[in-house]
């Protein structure tokens, strides 16, 4: 943290070049899918990008049961203060 009390990322520019090279990373990766040997268990498991695309949605799966289970499981605010 910087003298002024303001971190790296409250710096829009900087979040926006974080996001960027993630997502380039994340497409390096993809694009380098068929160039090494696969040995997959299962056929589907050798199809192009299959991690990837399995972990996406894997990934945005528990984000949206998060939701409704947040609705199911949540407490009131003052839950502990009783």
């Amino acid at each position: 943290m910087r003298p002024d009390g303001k971190h790296w990322f409250d710096d829009p520019r900087h979040v926006t070049w974080l996001v960027r090279a993630l997502a380039g990373a994340c497409l390096a990766l993809v694009a380098a899918d068929p160039l090494y040997d696969k040995h997959g268990h299962f056929g589907w498991e050798e199809l192009f990008g299959f991690h990837g695309f399995f972990g996406f949605a894997a990934f945005l799966l528990i984000v949206l049961a998060g939701k409704p289970l947040r609705k199911l499981l949540g407490r009131p605010e003052d839950f502990y203060d009783r």
